[in-house]
């Protein structure tokens, strides 16, 4: 049996584990008690809520899913025509992901509450539980997904290193343009609908009502826990999905450019796909190490489970690239290893500035809590100041591990670089999927008025997933400019452009064109969130004045409305940004040529990176600083401290939740259309 056929039985096995331990844990949560009604009744209405959006959502998605799969079945020729099934396959594995993630969430919330009741240790269980389906079911269903396509490549054209590079690879790059597209509806789309709801809820409720979060009597408080799963489960999860996905065919195409044997390059075209197989195990090793003992954090916990996996995965890197690539002459396989090993370390680094820069009680969260005391305009500068200074560090960790991974392995270095940081993504989005969970259940035993030692706990599970949910924008922040930077490449390899001139007029136009891209996309989305929460607030507002009673409970809310408004407006608001993010790409390509869209890569890559960086962290570190003046800091609660606080929060929201996030996916879908494209190109431009 040659390596490639070995190598699929291995991905299949991987496949199967991933989604069998998922479908383990998913029974495991629906077995837990959830027996309070009021908890149970508000928790069905964010249920309801959470899949009425993902399923009216996916009715908008099926016909741009369609049209795009008849392009690529019509403008391809040959061989090249299957990119139309790898499309659809790609789209409908991130859809399943996203369906089941939103599906056990749901669930997993309100019996995290019910048992908060018996104590931190079963309701932190409870909320990983949940999580770890979503990280599990995305790895899984991404290892099938690659499985399906190279099993029917392999039975209809071969295996050859030839057939791999020539037909079945380009093929399977449609599966990465399937995946990528639904991460940036599902991001944009879950973005603006959660932060429609947060704002209203923030504005109305906090501010002018002077009614505490998550009140029971505030009409978008179900919207505003529906958004944290549309936008925090299903969107993060799409998000990492296709940064997997691209991560992984990036490094296979690239496999195939190293100077070698034919079957030594074989063997690295094959290796991404073992090293994710083994990410896979050492990813459900490390859910296990995540316990927590009486008086310990749950974040102490939840870092056992990330360096765990980290570690596990570092072994298992270090014997597949000893025993699977030992012997080849122009790559090494300790250089190999060293550059997982890189990428590993270059994400865990961005996760602790990361922290440093949006966590409870830093130095710089603090400048903001101390700014709030003189109103929100130093509110906001000085939260501007922080996410700018933000940026500094991860591009410098982003910069040594692309010259340190080059100079190990060359641009296959790179790649595996990348790979490795989303090795044990299994783990990290399940820590990352706990987050809103937490967060959920808190919401839930405020408005279920559970007793407040119950309310404590929740609390102290959501803070720890406030951290958690910053951390995981790192990572996919930096494994976006890995990933983009690798499938560049292997644009610029497929289309055939050599050296890149920056004094050519094209390269230059397309640099300013890229770089003014993610301003431009981030607009929309920022335009999308206020016109949909000033929709939220004058709704929330009516009610208040309409029906008197609802602050009196005399009246009850109607949450409905406020589902609906923010449903309505995340559909109509992320078609526009998901058309310019994938007609920018062809356009320059058929108008402008391979090189102006090459420097419109390298602009949008550069720029998008940064900006996405600055959005995020500035929101994050505004969040915690209201947290930390809820908390008692500077007053408390209903001074004016928090009064500026909950308006910097609200201006960070759409910024670490809608448009900072959705760069990611703008830049990689732009470089995976792009690659997709590069055939068509070629001939086109007679290349």
């Amino acid at each position: 049996m040659d390596a490639f056929s070995s190598t699929l039985l291995i991905v299949a096995g991987g496949s199967l584990l991933a989604l069998g331990y998922a479908a383990m844990k998913t029974r495991w949560i629906f077995r837990q008690a959830a027996d309070n009604p009021k908890l149970v009744k508000i928790g069905g209405f964010v249920a309801e809520g959470a899949m009425a959006f993902l399923t009216r959502e996916y009715k908008v998605l099926i016909p741009f899913v369609l049209v795009v799969a008849a392009f690529l079945a019509v403008a391809n020729q040959g061989v090249l025509r299957w990119q139309a099934f790898a499309f659809v396959v790609g789209a409908a594995a991130s859809a399943l992901a996203g369906f089941i993630g939103m599906k056990v969430a749901t669930a997993a919330n309100t019996r995290t509450t019910h048992a908060a009741q018996g104590g931190l240790i079963p309701a932190l269980k409870v909320a990983f539980t949940g999580g770890s389906v979503m990280g599990m079911s995305v790895v899984g269903l991404s290892m099938l997904g690659f499985c399906i396509l190279f099993f029917l490549g392999r039975q209809f054209f071969g295996s050859s290193l030839e057939v791999l590079d020539g037909q079945i690879l380009p093929v399977v790059t449609g599966f990465s343009l399937g995946a990528s597209s639904m991460a940036l509806f599902a991001r944009v789309g879950g973005g603006i609908f959660t932060k429609a709801a947060d704002v209203g809820a923030d504005l109305v409720g906090k501010v002018e009502a002077g009614i505490p979060e998550d009140d029971h009597r505030n009409p978008a408080t179900i919207a505003d826990n529906v958004g944290d799963n549309v936008g925090d489960v299903a969107g993060m999860g799409a998000d990492l999905f296709e940064s997997y996905v691209g991560s992984i065919i990036g490094a296979m195409v690239l496999g195939v450019s190293v100077v070698g044997s034919d079957a030594f390059r074989l063997r690295l075209v094959v290796f991404p796909l073992l090293l994710a197989v083994a990410g896979i195990v050492a990813a459900m090793i490390g859910v296990a190490f995540v316990r927590v003992k009486e008086g310990q954090s749950p974040q102490s916990a939840l870092n056992k489970g990330t360096f765990g996996a980290a570690a596990v995965a570092a072994l298992f890197s270090f014997l597949l690239c000893h025993f699977f690539l030992g012997g080849g002459k122009a790559v090494s396989s300790l250089s190999v290893f060293f550059a997982s090993v890189l990428g590993m370390v270059a994400g865990t680094l961005i996760g602790m500035i990361t922290e440093y820069y949006t966590g409870t009680d830093t130095k710089p969260v603090n400048k903001i809590v101390s700014a709030c005391e003189t109103g929100a305009a130093t509110t906001l500068i000085t939260g501007m100041g922080v996410g700018m200074a933000s940026a500094f560090i991860p591009i410098v960790i982003i910069v040594a591990a692309i010259l340190s991974s080059f100079a190990l392995a060359g641009l296959y270095g790179i790649a595996i670089a990348a790979l490795g940081m989303l090795m044990t993504l299994g783990v990290q989005l399940a820590v990352d999927a706990y987050g809103p969970i937490a967060d959920n259940a808190g919401g839930l035993a405020e408005m279920a008025e559970f007793p407040p030692e119950v309310r404590d706990i929740t609390d102290e599970l959501d803070a720890v997933g406030n951290t958690t949910a910053a951390i995981g924008k790192g990572f996919a922040i930096g494994s976006a400019a890995l990933t983009a930077i690798i499938l560049f490449t292997a644009f610029q390899q497929q289309v055939g452009v050599g050296i890149i001139n920056l004094m050519d007029p094209k390269v230059v136009s397309g640099v300013l064109l890229g770089a003014v891209l993610p301003y431009l996309f981030s607009s929309m989305a920022m335009n999308a969130v206020g016109e949909a929460a000033f929709a939220m607030i004058k709704e929330v507002r009516r009610q208040f004045r309409e029906k008197p009673g609802i602050l009196k409970e005399t009246e009850e809310p109607d949450y409905k409305k406020c589902v609906d408004i923010s449903t309505a407006a995340a559909l109509k608001g992320m078609i526009i940004p998901g058309v310019v993010a994938v007609l920018t790409p062809v356009l320059v390509g058929f108008i402008g040529g391979p090189t102006m869209l090459a420097g419109t890569l390298i602009g949008v890559t550069a720029s998008g990176v940064v900006l996405a960086i600055f959005m995020s962290n500035a929101g994050g570190a505004w969040d915690n600083a209201k947290k930390m003046i809820e908390g008692g800091a500077s007053q408390g609660k209903g001074s004016e401290a928090h009064k500026a606080a909950v308006v910097g929060d609200t201006v960070g929201d759409p910024f670490k939740d809608t448009a900072g996030p959705s760069l990611n996916i703008l830049l990689k879908l732009m470089a995976i259309i792009s690659l997709v494209i590069a055939p068509m190109l070629k001939n086109y431009w007679g290349l």
